[in-house]
């Protein structure tokens, strides 16, 4: 099964870092959706699917937490699984993420293995066998 990935961060550049380790990691990933801040998030998800959200959370407009919030409020959109890509290292920050409703966080930088193993515990499939290389990145 494929999944449909929306990626939330300010910077582009990261964005695109973000769409190519997914796409090496051996991670099952079917469209992946892009978004500049948590107000252009939640635009994006009035017009598409998708089955899983990877978010920075220092962005402007709306901050990966104010996201998490509103994203949180919302029927169709609560259950949707959230992980944090970011450099953030206050645990406090990171805690009240997850009281939100995250998943879980990953720290920049970040190999393939990481995303790949972390996406597929959370969308509760197996690690084992996977395509993808590691070999040459270290985001």
């Amino acid at each position: 099964m494929s999944y449909n990935v929306l990626i939330v961060d300010d910077s582009r550049s990261m964005r695109k870092v973000i769409e190519k380790t997914l796409r090496i990691s051996g991670f099952d990933i079917g469209e992946i959706y892009e978004a500049s801040n948590g107000q252009e998030a939640l635009e994006v998800l009035e017009k598409n699917w998708v089955d899983i959200i990877l978010s920075d959370i220092h962005m402007p407009v709306m901050d990966g937490l104010k996201f998490l919030e509103e994203l949180r409020k919302k029927e169709d959109y609560k259950d949707i699984p959230v992980v944090l890509i970011t450099t953030e290292a206050s645990e406090e920050r990171l805690g009240y993420a997850m009281s939100l409703g995250a998943q879980g966080y990953i720290r920049k930088p970040f190999e393939p293995n990481q995303i790949r193993e972390y996406l597929s515990g959370i969308m509760g499939e197996p690690t084992y066998g996977v395509a993808g290389t590691d070999e040459g990145c270290d985001f």
